[in-house]
C-alpha cells in the first residue's frame, strides 16, 4: 500500500524546475486574521497574530478532501516603507514556524522587523497543522547492529514503527514531503495576496526554499537559505559526510578549550578525558547518549557545556541527555524518509556505510543525525515520494546561501554544492567559525543577510564572515 502511494504521489508532483501544475480551479479564501492563543510556556503575550488557510489535501486532486494549515504573522512596524512578505522556515523538520514569527521580535533586526510582515506557516504535521504523533512507548533496538539478525531485527522494528505512526496520523502523513510544503507556501502567497515573496530558510527550511525556488522562481523576490541540505546526496553522502563534519567540529571544540583556560578541560588531554567519558557511558543503559549530547550542543556551540559534560561523565557523574524539540521524532517518518532515498536494503551495504562513517569519524562514533536518520528511515519500502535530485533554480532570482564552515548537521560541502548545481544565481556567505543557524551570528553575517533583504543586492563574488 505504502509503495503505491509513494509512486503515485512521485509521478503526480510537478518535475523539479517546472511550474507547478495549473490550472486547477484552486483559489485560497482570504485569511481572518485574530488574536494568538496565548502560549502556556510563555510569559510574555503572543507578539502578533494568527490565522488559518485550508488548502487541499492533494494538490492534484483540488476538489478532495481539504485541511486547515496554522499560520502567525509580526506586522511591518513601519508599514508606510513596507516592502512585503518574509516567509522564514525555523526547519527541523517539526519546528512550528507560526512560533518563530510571533518570536520575530527577537530574532531580527529592526529594519527587517520595520519593512517586512514576518509570516510562519506551520508546515503538514507540525506546529497547529494536523500534528503528526507517533508511539514511541517501545524502546527501539540499537541504530548500531552488529550482525545480521540485529539489522533485521532493526528494520523490522522500523518497518512496524511507520506502519503504526502512518495508521495514527492519516490522512496527512501520506502528504507532508517537503515537494508538497511548496505547494502550500504558494497558496500562502496568493492568500496573502502577494506577488513575490522573501524567504528565509533555515537548515531542513532550506530544502523548502529551493522546492519553491524550483516550482516557483519567478515568484521569488529574494531568498537567503542558511545552513543548506543537498538534495541531491545520496544515502552515503548523507550520512558520511554528516560524520565527518561533527568529527572536524569536535577537534574543533578541543582546539578552543586547549587556549580557552574557562574551559572545564583546559590543561587536560581533551581526546583521552572523551576516551574516558565514553567507557563510563558505555556502562549505561543507552550509551549512545554522551555522544548525541555532545553532537546538539555543537548546534549553538556550547563549548563549555560539552566540557562539563565530558569532565563530569568521565568523573563519574554523568548528566541527563538533551531530548529533540517539537514533534522531530515522528514528523521525520513523514518528511525526511520521503525526501531522501534512505532505504539501506542489506547488512552488508549498512557495515560498508558504518565502516566509512567509523573511518571519517572515529572520535564521534561515527554518530550523526545522518545516522540517526538512514536507521530510521531503512525499514521504508518503495520509493521515496519527493526523489533526491540536482537543483534546477534558473527562474529564480540571485539567492544568499550561509553556512558555517563548521557545522554539526549540514556540511559545508553541502552548501558548496548546492553553490556549484546553481552557480548563475547563488552567492555563498562562508561564517569561518562553528555551529548550525549563522545568519544573526554576528554583525558581519546579519548586515550581510539584511543588505540583501532589504536592497537585493547580493555580493556577485563569494563572501565571508569571521568566526565569533
Amino acid at each position: 500500500m505504502r509503495v503505491l502511494l509513494a509512486v503515485l504521489v512521485s509521478a503526480l508532483l510537478p518535475v523539479a524546475g517546472t511550474p507547478a501544475v495549473a490550472g486547477t480551479g484552486w483559489s485560497p479564501s482570504p485569511i481572518t486574521w485574530t488574536a494568538c492563543p496565548d502560549d502556556p510556556d510563555s510569559p510574555e503575550p503572543p507578539d502578533g497574530e494568527c490565522g488559518t488557510l485550508r488548502v487541499p489535501l492533494e494538490w492534484n486532486r483540488p476538489w478532495g478532501p481539504a485541511i486547515d494549515l496554522a499560520l502567525a504573522r509580526h506586522r511591518a512596524t513601519d508599514p508606510a516603507h513596507r516592502i512585503g512578505v518574509l516567509m522564514i522556515d525555523a526547519g527541523g523538520p517539526g519546528s512550528s514556524d507560526a512560533e518563530f514569527a510571533l518570536a520575530a521580535g527577537h530574532k531580527f533586526s529592526p529594519e527587517i522587523l520595520a519593512r517586512f510582515d514576518i509570516v510562519g506557516l506551520d508546515l503538514r504535521g507540525t506546529g497547529r497543522s494536523s500534528f503528526i504523533e507517533c508511539d514511541d512507548s517501545v524502546a527501539p533496538p540499537s541504530d548500531e547492529p552488529a550482525n545480521r539478525a540485529e539489522f533485521d531485527a532493526l528494520r523490522q522494528y522500523s518497518r512496524q514503527a511507520i506502519a503504526d505512526c502512518r495508521a495514527r496520523n492519516q490522512p496527512v502523513f501520506d502528504h507532508a514531503d517537503t515537494a508538497v510544503n511548496a505547494r502550500d507556501l504558494d497558496a500562502v502567497r496568493r492568500a496573502l495576496g502577494e506577488d513575490k515573496l522573501s524567504v528565509l530558510g533555515i537548515s531542513y527550511g532550506t530544502l523548502l526554499g529551493q522546492q519553491y525556488a524550483e516550482q516557483y522562481g519567478d515568484r521569488v523576490r529574494a531568498m537567503v537559505l542558511d545552513s543548506v541540505i543537498d538534495h541531491s546526496v545520496d544515502v552515503r553522502r548523507f550520512m558520511v559526510d554528516r560524520a565527518a563534519s561533527a568529527e572536524e567540529l569536535f577537534r574543533q571544540f578541543a582546539a578552543w578549550c586547549d587556549r580557552t583556560a574557562t574551559c572545564a578541560l583546559h590543561g587536560r588531554d581533551v581526546v583521552a578525558t572523551w576516551k574516558q567519558a565514553l567507557a563510563v557511558a558505555d556502562g549505561m543503559p543507552e550509551p549512545d547518549w554522551l555522544p548525541d549530547r555532545v553532537f546538539s550542543d555543537m548546534y549553538t556551540p556550547d563549548w563549555d557545556d560539552v566540557a562539563r559534560v565530558i569532565a563530569d561523565t568521565a568523573a563519574g557523574r554523568p548528566p541527563m541527555t538533551a531530548q529533540f524539540s517539537y514533534n522531530y521524532r515522528s514528523i521525520r517518518l513523514a518528511v525526511v524518509c520521503q525526501d531522501f532515498d534512505l532505504r539501506i536494503g542489506t547488512f552488508a551495504q549498512y557495515s560498508a556505510l558504518h565502516a566509512e562513517e567509523l573511518r571519517r569519524a572515529p572520535l564521534m562514533r561515527g554518530r550523526s543525525i545522518g545516522h540517526y536518520e538512514a536507521t530510521t528511515c531503512l525499514g521504508l519500502p518503495g520509493p521515496p515520494a519527493n526523489p533526491p535530485h540536482r537543483l534546477n533554480i534558473s527562474r529564480a532570482p540571485r539567492i544568499l546561501l550561509v553556512n558555517s564552515r563548521f557545522d554539526p548537521a549540514t556540511p559545508y560541502a553541502w552548501a558548496v554544492g548546492v553553490h556549484r548545481q546553481a552557480a548563475a544565481n547563488t552567492t555563498l556567505l562562508t561564517f569561518e567559525g562553528s555551529g548550525h543557524a549563522v545568519f544573526a551570528r554576528t554583525a558581519c553575517t546579519r548586515t550581510t543577510v539584511d543588505r540583501y533583504l532589504l536592497t537585493l543586492e547580493a555580493p556577485r563574488q563569494d563572501v565571508s564572515c569571521p568566526g565569533d
